[in-house]
């Protein structure tokens, strides 16, 4: 039997239904590329950071070279850090009996960290809904499309396969557009938290490692 000729001939509401999948599939899809595009250059950059960190006598040679990452989070990171050490500096200059107070880098960096984390999980909760709710709605378009095959028997006064066979086909179309939809999505999302996982975790050792630096730095 031809798939199209078949939805063609659906009823509206099934129609409706594999619209609705259709929308959740192409702009989920539009979210893997998107986030996989982002994610990786974030992994990159990142290591790439680290190295020019790692490399450099001075922060404010990380300070420019963090300019270059504009993708990885653990450059910014460092840019809002170093702007909040840089103020701390300056506070220490002007009154030198003072202790300097450094515990303002780590909620600056708290925040920052909280920020990257935001900006790479954005668009992530439409996967995790196609993922849950398209089977949901795929399975509704098939009851739906058996309930009409029951009342085109009952029009019809025929339980034959002729009569029977294209409703059940066109409803079970629902029920596979929805698979279709979800199982992408949620193995994308599944892959996409544990990348982002492994991205926290580097945040928080590089955040450790930057207060070090800092009190050795500034610290008494």
């Amino acid at each position: 039997m031809n798939v199209i000729r078949l939805i063609s001939e659906a009823s509206f509401v099934v129609q409706m239904v594999l619209l609705i999948l259709v929308f959740f599939s192409v702009f989920s899809w539009a979210i893997i590329f998107f986030k996989q595009r982002t994610i990786k250059t974030a992994s990159a950059q990142s290591q790439r950071f680290l190295k020019a960190f790692r490399r450099s006598k001075n922060l404010s040679e990380v300070n420019d070279a963090a300019k270059k990452y504009q993708g990885s989070p653990l450059a910014a990171l460092f840019v809002s850090g170093f702007k909040e050490l840089s103020h701390v500096s300056r506070v220490n200059q002007q009154n030198s009996e003072a202790p300097p107070q450094l515990e303002s880098l780590g909620r600056v960096l708290t925040k920052a960290s909280n920020a990257e984390v935001s900006r790479l999980e954005k668009m992530m909760s439409f996967l995790a809904t196609t993922g849950s709710v398209t089977p949901f709605i795929g399975l509704f378009g098939t009851v739906w499309g058996i309930m009409d095959a029951f009342n085109r028997i009952s029009i019809l006064r025929s339980a034959s396969l002729q009569t029977v066979a294209p409703g059940i086909a066109e409803a079970l179309i629902a029920t596979a557009v929805g698979l279709f939809a979800a199982i992408p999505a949620v193995i994308a999302y599944n892959h996409f938290l544990h990348k982002i996982k492994d991205i926290i975790t580097e945040m928080e050792d590089f955040s450790l490692e930057f207060l070090n630096i800092a009190g050795r730095l500034y610290g008494p």
